[in-house]
């Protein structure tokens, strides 16, 4: 049996086996492994049926070097400090591969949040930002959705940062619903950067979109933009999606031969991003087990749930067809399965490469609510092409120049970006 997935020991080994290949000096390496700040606070919401009940919200600050801290709020069971921690760490390398002036950052509640309510959940995020508003600001630490908040969520947490610091502060939080200081283009981003890095690798390996198919886990945000990108910018086909169905508890993969209707998922799927299988079964999509996606006879895959999801217990079912796996979520690769995919010289595009259209779009954002001014879809979009794009061949020229593994690659341009913010600023 793997041993247990934990993903800040992962985050720290990925940065230490670079770390050795850069020979950094070892109080650089003693600032980069762990958060310069984390916060761990209770937070006590009055529920519907006139009880309190109390959570646990987490905040951590990895390096705030380049600029403020930014990195999204997971309401998720099974939260760990650990888990936030290496998150955060990853944001730091995602904002410096991507070039933007931020640093990395991560916060999170243990909670499952289908099971509250609406009002349950506004007081929730209200308590989340009134645990930690002295530590956030657009200067500061900006936070975003991921896994289990929503674009609502935030619009909740900016009105009541606002109203604690006394003025409209809408750069405090990212991810907000447009027409409340959110920026068009910021849902599709993250699983459209995750297409237009696809599209880069493709080029490479010289591979026809058209001719070739894909497989993606999780059907929420990110996986859902991604299949709609695969179909209708590349022209691929995607054989199949699994999600996690919150009725039964019970992970599904939702596949089709002749190729999925993402929209039509998409329309059949809570926000939470459980499809209703019943509807699904009933328009001919074949349900199996969650863990069959990995097995597909695909060209690509896109891991797009959650971390831990590709282990030495199950690398060894991935297709001999498969040449790309694209990280859509963060961490879903254990050290034992990187070592198979590094084995089988298959093209990794690392996540915090892969999945950084997200944070890409929320620095856009951060720019439109400064300046009061906010752009057109297709101005967003096409700036995060030009941003993506960029980014992928400066790590693809770095792997080729000092032929290096893509992650390795994207590690060393990250870290040295990092590493010189840091002696510019005084701090070596």
């Amino acid at each position: 049996m793997a041993p247990e997935f934990n993903p800040l020991e992962v985050a720290q080994a990925q940065f230490d086996h670079v770390a050795d290949q850069l020979q950094l000096a070892s109080e650089v390496r003693q600032i980069l492994r762990w958060p310069l700040r984390e916060f761990r606070f209770q937070i006590s919401v009055h529920m519907d049926d006139g009880s309190n009940r109390v959570f646990f919200g987490f905040r951590v600050q990895h390096n705030d070097a380049r600029g403020p801290c930014k990195g999204g709020i997971r309401f998720h069971p099974n939260e760990t400090l650990d888990t936030v921690r290496a998150l955060a760490m990853w944001m730091t390398w995602k904002c410096a591969v991507a070039d933007i002036p931020l640093g990395g950052g991560k916060g999170g509640a243990v909670v499952d949040p289908s099971t509250l309510s609406v009002g349950e959940k506004e007081r929730l995020c209200r308590g989340w930002v009134q645990g930690i508003w002295k530590n956030l600001g657009p200067r500061n630490d900006v936070p975003a959705p991921d896994v289990g908040t929503t674009p609502q969520m935030m619009g909740w947490m900016m009105d009541e940062y606002s109203t604690l610091v006394g003025q409209y502060t809408p750069g405090v939080i990212t991810g907000k619903p447009v027409g409340s200081g959110g920026s068009l283009g910021r849902k599709e981003a993250t699983g459209f950067g995750v297409i237009y890095t696809v599209r880069e690798a493709m080029k490479h390996l010289k591979l026809d979109a058209h001719n070739c198919t894909a497989a993606l886990q999780g059907f929420g945000n990110v996986a859902q933009h991604a299949a709609i990108g695969f179909i209708e910018q590349l022209g691929g086909k995607v054989l199949c999606v699994s999600c996690y169905d919150r009725n039964d508890k019970t992970s599904y993969t939702y596949f089709r031969p002749d190729g999925i209707n993402p929209r039509f998922l998409q329309s059949i799927t809570d926000q939470y991003g459980t499809i209703d299988k019943a509807q699904a079964k009933a328009s001919g999509y074949i349900i199996e087990p969650g863990d069959a996606w990995i097995e597909k006879d695909a060209d690509v895959l896109i891991p797009a749930a959650l971390e831990g999801q590709i282990t030495a217990d199950n690398v060894g079912r991935i297709s001999p067809r498969v040449k790309i796996v694209a990280e859509g979520a963060n961490g879903p690769t254990s050290r034992e399965a990187d070592e198979v995919f590094k084995q089988r010289n298959l093209f990794v595009i690392p996540d915090f490469l892969c999945n950084a259209g997200g944070v890409t779009v929320s620095y856009f954002e951060s720019v439109q609510n400064d300046a009061n001014y906010y752009w057109e879809q297709d101005a967003v979009l096409r700036r995060l092409d030009q941003k993506m794009t960029t980014a992928f061949n400066g790590i693809h020229g770095m792997a080729q120049s000092r032929d290096v593994y893509m992650r390795d690659a994207a590690y060393m341009v990250a870290i040295d970006r990092v590493v010189k913010a840091m002696d510019l600023r005084g701090w070596l």
